[in-house]
């Protein structure tokens, strides 16, 4: 479990994903952010670790996959 983005490329990542799924969900990214990171620690405990396995996947997958996370984990936006 990794609570630091080592690179650019897990920076890059972890915007596109708090942007995507903030014009999926049709909110401020602001506020998706905060619920990845102060509601939660799923941009740290699930998105930075497994950088490698999901940013081989389509836009669709990586969001729906996070916002079933955080309906599991009862995060809301």
């Amino acid at each position: 479990m990794s609570d630091v983005i080592q690179n650019e490329k897990e920076l890059e990542f972890a915007i596109f994903c708090v942007e995507n799924i903030a014009i999926h969900l049709n909110v401020a990214a602001e506020k998706v952010y905060d619920a990845l990171t102060i509601k939660s620690d799923i941009l740290y405990s699930y998105i930075v670790p497994c950088y490698d396995i999901l940013h081989t996947q389509g836009k669709e997958y990586i969001v729906e996959d996070i916002e079933e996370l955080m309906k599991k984990r009862g995060i809301t936006v």
